[in-house]
């Protein structure tokens, strides 16, 4: 039973993961929806925790950061914002659970502003697995809180993807060297 262990999908969205999407990972994301089903499916089964920390914005938020860095995008009740092709049939499927649960974050970690370490605090979760994008600045962000808050942390290779090789294989390196995180395939 894996009832201390939690999954975390962080932002599948279609605007980071499909081919029009306004931040795109492209087709190295797409190819991690299978990976990323069939884990969660796993994992439920296990009795593990399934959560979807999903980025959301207000279009031209003068008072976001990302705002100057990035074009708008998961803006609140459009298609960027939808849970990505089989992710988001997955999720349709399994909402009604009690251990399934979408989020709302509106920064590049899943803990910032949300109510996430205390959900998990509650239910004895210690080990947390991460998947999702982008590799190096979500997963990555939330990744450090996590080993900040004292949570072991799994990186799931095969179920994380960014904007490039490089910046893919610093944030696998940095997860492992610095944050002492297991990473599998």
């Amino acid at each position: 039973m894996k009832s201390n262990e939690a999954l975390l999908i962080i932002d599948y969205t279609n605007d980071f993961v499909a081919d029009h999407g306004a931040l795109t990972c492209g087709k190295a994301a797409q190819q991690l929806a299978p990976s990323i089903t069939n884990l969660a499916t796993q994992m439920l089964r296990q009795g593990a925790f399934v959560y979807l920390p999903t980025d959301v914005h207000r279009p031209n938020d003068q008072y976001h950061p990302e705002t100057k860095l990035y074009p708008p995008h998961n803006v609140r009740n459009s298609w960027g914002r939808e849970l990505f092709g089989q992710v988001n049939s997955w999720y349709q499927t399994n909402q009604a659970n009690e251990r399934v649960r979408l989020f709302d974050k509106t920064r590049y970690s899943s803990f910032a502003g949300t109510d996430l370490d205390i959900r998990l605090r509650e239910r004895h979760v210690d080990t947390l697995h991460l998947t999702g994008v982008c590799t190096d600045i979500c997963v990555l962000h939330t990744a450090v809180d996590a080993y900040n808050k004292g949570y072991q942390l799994v990186i799931h290779r095969s179920c994380v993807a960014t904007l490039s090789d490089a910046a893919q294989q610093w944030a696998l390196n940095h997860f492992q060297n610095c944050l002492g995180a297991k990473v599998v395939d």
